[in-house]
């Protein structure tokens, strides 16, 4: 079946690579959330409490806050950089996916230092910071003359 939407015809020829990113953000997200679930049902917190006395429950509802409170900026420099650079962009984003699996399950085993594990996932971000700069270089024809 063809592609309904125009818009599919003037993105970059690999900017799929992008959306793939994008959607594999959201297991991210779910996965995360669904570890919250678990993590108020085994230490017996009941909503809306957001963090309690317990270390490892708070570790568990961290990471998950931590990845929300960034997810809008990744997502805007996800798909505004793959704009011009479609499969840098996709790599930096599943580089970034990785990198919030390795913090959260550093989160994980209750001892918030091991957080770190996922330190290399701000490589992906940077790769998208610079992306969205050159994209909106290039937009404004600052660069590339």
């Amino acid at each position: 079946m063809p592609v309904q939407s125009k818009l599919a015809d003037i993105l970059p020829q690999d900017y799929g690579y992008v959306v793939f990113a994008a959607v594999g953000s959201t297991f991210l997200n779910t996965w995360l959330a669904l570890n919250v679930m678990k993590a108020r049902k085994e230490h017996n917190v009941k909503y809306p409490v957001m963090y309690t006395d317990n270390e490892k429950f708070n570790c568990v509802q961290r990471a998950h806050q931590n990845t929300l409170e960034t997810y809008p900026q990744f997502l805007i420099m996800l798909l505004l950089g793959g704009l011009q650079y479609p499969r840098i962009s996709a790599a930096a984003g599943v580089l970034y996916i990785a990198g919030r699996v390795a913090y959260a399950l550093g989160y994980y085993t209750g001892n918030p230092d091991k957080r770190k594990w996922g330190a290399f996932g701000f490589i992906g971000v940077l790769t998208l910071l610079g992306n969205t700069i050159s994209f909106a270089c290039h937009q404004l024809k600052w660069v590339g003359k």
